[in-house]
């Protein structure tokens, strides 16, 4: 049985990794106590007496932890932002290459990916591997995601009774362009230049769905090459290619909510084609792929815990 601690497990995709874990009969479970919670020398302790330490933290917190862990065989899987982009750690999305598959099983290091980045990197890296995007095209990124992906400050402003009535609208974030989702983005699919991002919080608890559309002159081949690049890729469990994903001509932030897998589909036409990605972002966008990462690594069955 492999012993696994949650740092951070009293936030929001700390709570979902422990839900999901404490069913299983594989996982034991390393807690602290309320008071031990934030001591960094209990913390420690558990760091280097699991088998896979879980960081749900911010970046700060999160690096402050990797320096905590001495012990060679514990698998750190950081669901932060803080190490998406260092070389020496594996990117969490084993779906997108072989090689992606392979350094994530033999790493000690794994870096869960963002929430919007999963979307935007799922639809975008296969087309810039076959060479379909050149690595210089100017992108946009448009991406609605619920609330519960702002964290618990934000789940409680939207569930209060006296919440802001403003708060029964969709609301566009991220304005400054400067998302911190970003440099993961670029990073991981190759492209020169971060793409313009829209990102949209709704009145919905939990669910997601990126688009990144795409002009016709911007493709060096056919809608149809993007649908069996996507179909021959994605074929899996977890992540799929969909044809005609939508219900009725709309496409639900919530169609995949409480759930850990993605749907990748293809809509638009020759001229104007969308690139449309589907899941919660608390599943494949944080705790799901979290808990995907961790059962690879410990030798589990990759779909063991999830829902799907």
């Amino acid at each position: 049985m492999k012993k696994v601690f949650i740092d951070g497990s009293a936030g929001t995709t700390g709570l979902r990794i422990y839900e999901r874990l404490s069913a299983r009969d594989d996982v034991e479970i390393l807690t602290l106590s309320e008071d031990k919670r934030k001591d960094p020398i209990a913390r420690k302790e558990m760091l280097n007496k699991a088998d896979v330490a879980f960081l749900c933290l911010p970046d700060d917190a999160a690096r402050e932890s990797v320096a905590l862990v001495e012990n060679p065989d514990t698998v750190v899987i950081d669901a932060s932002t803080a190490h998406r982009t260092l070389p020496d750690w594996a990117y969490g999305f084993p779906e997108l290459s072989k090689s992606h598959e392979e350094k994530l099983l033999s790493s000690k290091r794994i870096a869960v990916p963002g929430c919007h980045a999963s979307g935007f990197i799922a639809l975008v890296y296969p087309l810039v591997e076959k060479g379909l995007i050149d690595k210089d095209t100017l992108l946009t990124c448009h991406s609605i995601t619920g609330y519960s992906g702002g964290g618990k400050k934000m789940i409680a402003d939207y569930e209060s009774e006296a919440r802001s009535e403003l708060l029964g609208a969709p609301r566009q974030y991220g304005i400054t362009q400067q998302h911190k989702h970003l440099k993961e983005m670029k990073a991981i699919t190759g492209i020169e230049t971060a793409p313009i991002f829209c990102p949209i919080v709704s009145d919905f608890y939990s669910g997601m769905t990126v688009t990144v559309p795409l002009f016709a002159t911007q493709l060096k081949g056919s809608v149809d090459e993007i649908k069996k690049i996507y179909a021959e890729k994605y074929n899996g469990e977890i992540v799929q290619y969909k044809e005609n994903a939508d219900e009725s001509g709309f496409v639900s932030g919530a169609a995949l909510s409480k759930k850990d897998g993605m749907i990748v589909t293809v809509a638009g036409n020759e001229e104007r084609i969308l690139l449309i990605a589907c899941y919660d972002n608390l599943g494949k966008g944080a705790s799901g792929a979290a808990i995907e990462c961790m059962n690879m690594v410990i030798g589990a069955e990759k779909t063991k815990g999830l829902e799907l």
